[in-house]
């Protein structure tokens, strides 16, 4: 039985509205991180990959980064990736870190405003921008406004859902518990955890103040419960990656928890700079001027502690990697014969030419090392049992571990202050090591896979075509010894000499195209089947060429002191070989 004057609450209203308008507010930010990540594309990525020469220079890339895609959670799964790829070391992104929780505060200010006017007419245009437009940028920027729209309509439908909350006695009593900060910073972590965006925590919290339901300083404690939860994002995305992406991970999850322990104690201090630095509405009184001032001061709060944060910690990001790398130190990799690199030796870093010459001769070692595998596959492809094939394929982890070493050091290079021609030179010999490992990858994959489904359908190559298959083997072999020899000693003719190879070898190919015809027609078992192991080998074996070629064409760029060349060799203009029919 209610009591007299109570107010009679819709449970059922407040609960969908709350949850749908939740709903619309993260599927609007889900719609505006797609769309902004769109836009800034891989041009962005390179960027951020740049932008690490010092912590202060990362702790801005990682603010800019973050306030364009509108999650620090997106920013921190980008460099576990980074990090995986070993585009980046481990202690390169703590400064990106610090800097990703500054940027995504610009979320709680743009909210502080309470942008409901402009929310359907946002809604309309930009979904009538993106249904004209349907691709390129200009749709893109539709889906940006499409996005903010929804989430702004999103706050919208939760103010209105919670108003009636504010004549609620139970719920109001209910809100005075959470005057004890620790269980208020559990919620708020919690909360966050569950929804994954600590973006959505924080649109809760300035709509519950807006309607006068929730006090300064619980707001506060929540807020930094929501910087911990949001880091169940990349904890996740960590998941099944090498350690030091692992690290990174741990780091973002370390910085946020200490960040948030140290200010749990200082939630007052907090609040009354919050109240000195927001604007103040003395024409209102009680619950009113509440509701117009605390969001505010909860956006200019959520800024303040993670400014002051970043000022703090960006004096120990050298200790904290270090730390993590105690944490979680490296598994002891089982050695792999030829992988551990011969000439790359962290002391020549400090002197970039003899470092960047060291690299040139580690990665003809890698060339090495590749041409040995292409000189075994063929016959194991042709005629190898499952065992030859399994060999072939295991031949090629000592090429992947060696390429990760040369990328590691060529980055760790890239740090120190080189001239134009030696960067030009540092990304010649990443784009040459590159196209090795790409060689490797089409051998010990893709022909390994030839070669088993060559077993699978019992195919037998006839002796012809394996000798003419053979003969273009060969001819690649020696393009292969004349780009080797052209990376050992720094020769201009040697790799011009394989770049003139493509004749030759356009012309072997035309005759295994034509031979290959021929043979389709005859009425042999399997024919079809046979034909198209047969097509798949020599397009592999072409394939490997063309990288040939592009290597031999940065070796030109390499030995002449020019950045590297940015079309392929392919899309030069050269006679274009004939087609075989479709393989079917």
């Amino acid at each position: 039985m209610s009591t007299p004057g109570a107010v009679e609450l819709d449970a059922l209203a407040l609960g969908s509205g709350l949850l749908g308008g939740l709903a619309l507010f993260l599927f609007g930010m889900d719609v505006l991180t797609r769309a902004m990540r769109q836009l800034a594309g891989d041009a962005l990525r390179a960027w951020l990959a740049r932008m690490t020469a010092n912590r202060f220079v990362g702790l801005v890339a990682g603010a800019v980064l973050t306030a364009l895609v509108q999650s620090s959670s997106i920013t921190t799964v980008l460099l576990v990736g980074f990090v995986s790829a070993g585009l980046m070391s481990t202690a390169q992104t703590v400064a990106i870190i610090l800097g990703a929780n500054i940027g995504t505060t610009i979320t709680a200010q743009i909210l502080a405003f309470k942008p409901t006017a402009p929310a359907l007419p946002m809604l309309a245009a930009g979904y009538f921008a993106a249904l004209v437009a349907r691709r390129g940028r200009p749709a893109e920027w539709g889906r940006v406004f499409l996005g903010l729209g929804m989430l702004f309509l999103g706050m919208n439908v939760m103010s209105e859902a919670v108003a009636p909350l504010r004549d609620y006695p139970s719920f109001l009593e209910a809100m005075t518990r959470l005057d004890s900060p620790l269980p208020a910073l559990l919620l708020g972590a919690g909360f966050t955890a569950l929804v994954q965006s600590s973006s959505a925590t924080t649109g809760i919290l300035i709509v519950m103040a807006g309607e006068g339901l929730l006090a300064l300083e619980p707001a506060i404690a929540m807020i930094l419960g929501a910087n911990v939860g949001t880091c169940v994002t990349a904890l996740l995305a960590a998941i099944g990656k090498p350690r030091a992406a692992v690290r990174t991970a741990l780091i973002h999850t370390l910085f946020n928890l200490a960040g948030a322990l140290l200010w749990l104690g200082f939630i007052p201090e907090l609040a009354a700079a919050a109240r000195w630095m927001s604007p103040v509405h003395p024409e209102l009184t009680g619950a009113a001027r509440a509701a117009a001032e605390v969001p505010r001061q909860l956006a200019n709060v959520h800024t303040l502690f993670n400014l002051a944060n970043a000022a703090i910690f960006i004096w120990f990001t050298p200790q904290l990697a270090r730390l993590v790398e105690r944490l979680l130190p490296d598994r002891p990799e089982q050695s792999v014969p030829g992988a551990e690199p011969r000439h790359l030796d962290p002391q020549l870093l400090g002197v970039p030419p003899i470092a960047l010459d060291a690299v040139r001769r580690e990665i003809a070692r890698l060339a090495g090392m590749v041409r040995a595998l292409f000189a075994e596959c063929l016959n194991v492809v042709i005629s190898g049992s499952p065992d030859d094939l399994e060999r072939l394929h295991v031949m090629d982890r000592p090429v992947d571990l060696l390429h990760r070493a040369i990328l590691d050091y060529l980055r760790r290079l890239g740090q120190r202050d080189l001239t134009p021609e030696q960067g030009a030179a540092q990304l010649s010999l990443a784009r040459i090591a590159n196209d090795l490992e790409h060689i490797g990858d089409l051998i010990s994959v893709g022909m390994v896979r030839t070669g088993q489904k060559r077993i699978e359908e019992e195919v037998v190559i006839s002796q012809a075509t394996a000798e003419l298959i053979g003969g273009l083997h060969g001819r690649i072999l020696a393009a292969f010894d004349e780009v080797i020899a052209a990376l050992e000693g720094q020769d201009i003719d040697r790799a011009e000499a394989a770049r003139r190879m493509r004749s030759d070898i356009g012309a072997l190919v035309d005759e295994i195209a034509r031979h290959e015809e021929l043979r389709l027609r005859a009425d042999a078992p399997r024919r079809l089947t046979t034909y198209a192991r047969e097509i798949e080998i020599t397009e592999a074996l072409d394939d490997i060429f063309r990288i040939l070629q592009r290597i031999a064409l940065t070796e030109l760029a390499l030995f002449r002191g020019q950045a590297p060349a940015r079309t392929r060799p392919e899309d030069e203009e050269e006679e274009a070989p004939a087609t075989a029919p479709p393989a079917g």
